[in-house]
């Protein structure tokens, strides 16, 4: 708050309580995580979108960025305690991106793709979660590995 000259007084008088800025301050990691997806995305092959999505989310790196990486994994059981306005803007944030990560599933229509999206995000946070927990970097990384191969084997083949 020093380089842009705010005191704490001055900084949370622009929400109404904690809460709201945890919700803002999701609904910026969401878009935060938005640029990653389109760095992922601008730089795959056609076809090889969802695997890199799937790797690169259930990377090590990903795993060790609890401050940058997605606010779902990181603040999951937080959320469900919101009152309901701000759950819903966190919950139009989720479906936002599962829009977006939806069209590379498979699926013969847009709500089953949705579906199996909803299936792999949901799977994919508690799979950071788990091995988040892990105190050991062995267990964590084969957490890791397990998730991302039954994903890809379940969704990219």
């Amino acid at each position: 708050m020093r380089k842009v000259d705010l005191t704490h007084g001055g900084f949370y008088k622009h929400f109404r309580n904690k809460q709201q800025l945890l919700a803002e301050a999701i609904v910026k990691g969401f878009d935060e995580t938005e640029t990653w997806l389109a760095e992922i995305l601008g730089n795959a092959e056609p076809g090889s979108e969802l695997r890199l999505i799937i790797e690169r989310y259930l990377s090590l790196q990903h795993c060790s960025n609890l401050a940058g990486g997605c606010p779902v994994a990181a603040l999951a059981s937080e959320i469900s305690r919101f009152p309901r306005p701000l759950r819903a803007r966190v919950d139009r944030a989720i479906r936002k991106r599962i829009k977006l990560i939806s069209k590379f599933l498979p699926g013969s229509t847009d709500g089953e793709r949705e579906r199996n999206c909803l299936v792999l995000f949901s799977g994919m946070a508690g799979t950071l979660n788990l091995a988040r927990a892990s105190v050991d970097l062995k267990s964590r990384k084969a957490i890791l590995k397990a998730s991302r191969e039954f994903y890809i084997q379940a969704f990219c083949n």
